[in-house]
Order: structure tokens, then sequence, then C-alpha cells
């Protein structure tokens, strides 16, 4: 199995269970694991045979922008559905987490893994 990957992807959403931070965007960090199985890419050197990880960045940022959620679970689980079914994946790990939001913590969150 191939995967790709997609480290210390930053954007800016509303999300949490406290009003105060559903009032302004916060800087949340992804990192993706994105397995393919029959992944002829490497030997056809075609985008069109693999998984366009610039295209899964600008869905994610435009999902955020339309759709908030409440917990980092939930947003994991809504991030790795996305990617097995709209990009056609066997596998993938999400990793989501707030950054510097408790004193002390520069980063607090959830990593999934799931399999189409």
């Amino acid at each position: 199995m191939d995967t790709i990957f997609i480290k210390e992807f930053k954007v800016a959403t509303l999300i949490g269970v406290y009003e105060w931070e559903r009032q302004v965007p916060q800087t949340i960090q992804l990192d993706l694991e994105i397995g393919l199985t029959d992944c002829h890419a490497m030997q056809s050197d075609r985008v069109e045979d693999t998984v366009d990880y610039g295209a899964v960045v600008i869905r994610i940022q435009d999902t955020l922008k339309q759709q908030h959620f409440f917990l980092l679970e939930k947003l994991a689980e809504h991030i790795a559905q996305l990617i097995l079914q709209e990009f056609s994946a066997t596998r993938v790990k999400v990793s989501v987490a707030k950054l510097n939001l408790i004193s002390g913590v520069k980063k607090l969150g959830v990593t999934i893994e799931r399999c189409a």
C-alpha cells in the first residue's frame, strides 16, 4: 500500500463546545495519511492515477468554511469520510489538533484511522 501524506496543514475554522470558541475562528492543524492500494502514478507519472493532494487541501478548506463542528472527533470523522468517498482512498488516518488552547500545551487533539 502506498501512502500520501499532508503534514502540518493549518486552517482556520469555528470549532468548540463553548460559545466563546464559536465566535472567532481558531487555527487547527491537520495531519493526513491517505492510503492507496492500486496507485499507478509511479509508472504513469500522471496525477489522474493518484490522489491529487492539492485537491484534498482545497476540498477540506471549502468544507471547513461551510460546516462547523463542536468536537474535534466529529471533524476528524467528517474529513476521513470525505477523503474515503470523494478521493477513492482505501485507508485514511486523520489527526486534528487545536494549537495553544491551554496554557503550557502546544497541541491537543485526536487521531482516527478509517478504511473503505
